[in-house]
């Protein structure tokens, strides 16, 4: 973690945009730290079957599932500028998603994707974009019918168009760094999971480009 913090760091430090590949969720708790040195606490795209706010397991904290929790307790997250999408249980407790409410995260579930995906997209467009922001892209949130190569797949995930779809609309926010976590390749099925990790953050990179564009040509 101390590894990918100091490599994020550089990265943003020399104006680039900080794209990571995983990996267990864990590896984006080190990045936020490093790019947060640089650009101060940051928005959140998340997407995911779980919220990642959980507390300590198996004796760890941090773990997988404790990342967005670590971050806010770090400082490193605007918790009111956070959406998370694709969320869905079966949940171990009724408190799961409490200490993401009470930090006024905004949650969007799979069902929410699947009966108003318009509706969806402009809450992405509506965030707030005067801060920078983050993108996280867990594979999970996807459908494991369309992405069975992860360590924690839930039924009843969003359509992997609808995926590609929503990480577009991201090109109305000011993200500076991005990722695609938890894939693994041992459990994949015909590299389907992986080539779609490959255009998810092929569109994630492309959002933040023409954004850049955009801003770079709008006249002051």
């Amino acid at each position: 973690m101390l590894f990918r913090s100091a490599r994020a760091h550089e990265i943003a430090a020399a104006g680039a945009v900080t794209a990571f590949v995983g990996g267990d969720h864990t590896c984006t708790l080190g990045v936020l730290r490093g790019i947060a040195k640089v650009h101060g606490p940051l928005g959140l795209i998340h997407f995911d079957a779980h919220s990642d706010t959980y507390g300590p397991a198996w004796g760890c904290d941090p773990h997988h599932g404790t990342v967005f929790r670590n971050a806010v307790e770090e400082g490193l997250l605007r918790p009111r500028d956070v959406i998370q999408i694709g969320l869905r249980g079966p949940y171990s407790t009724a408190d799961d998603l409490a200490f993401a409410r009470d930090a006024g995260f905004r949650l969007v579930t799979a069902e929410d994707v699947h009966r108003d995906l318009d509706g969806v997209l402009a809450k992405i467009v509506a965030m707030p974009a005067e801060g920078p922001y983050y993108l996280s892209f867990d594979v999970d949130a996807v459908d494991p019918s369309m992405a069975p190569g992860t360590g924690t797949p839930v039924p009843g995930g969003i359509f992997s168009w609808q995926a590609l779809a929503l990480v577009r609309a991201t090109r109305h926010l000011p993200v500076v760094g991005c990722d695609v976590m938890e894939v693994s390749p041992g459990l994949d099925l015909n590299g389907i999971t992986s080539l779609l990790a490959a255009n998810v953050l092929a569109e994630s990179l492309a959002a933040i480009a023409a954004r850049r564009a955009s801003a770079a040509t709008t006249p002051r």
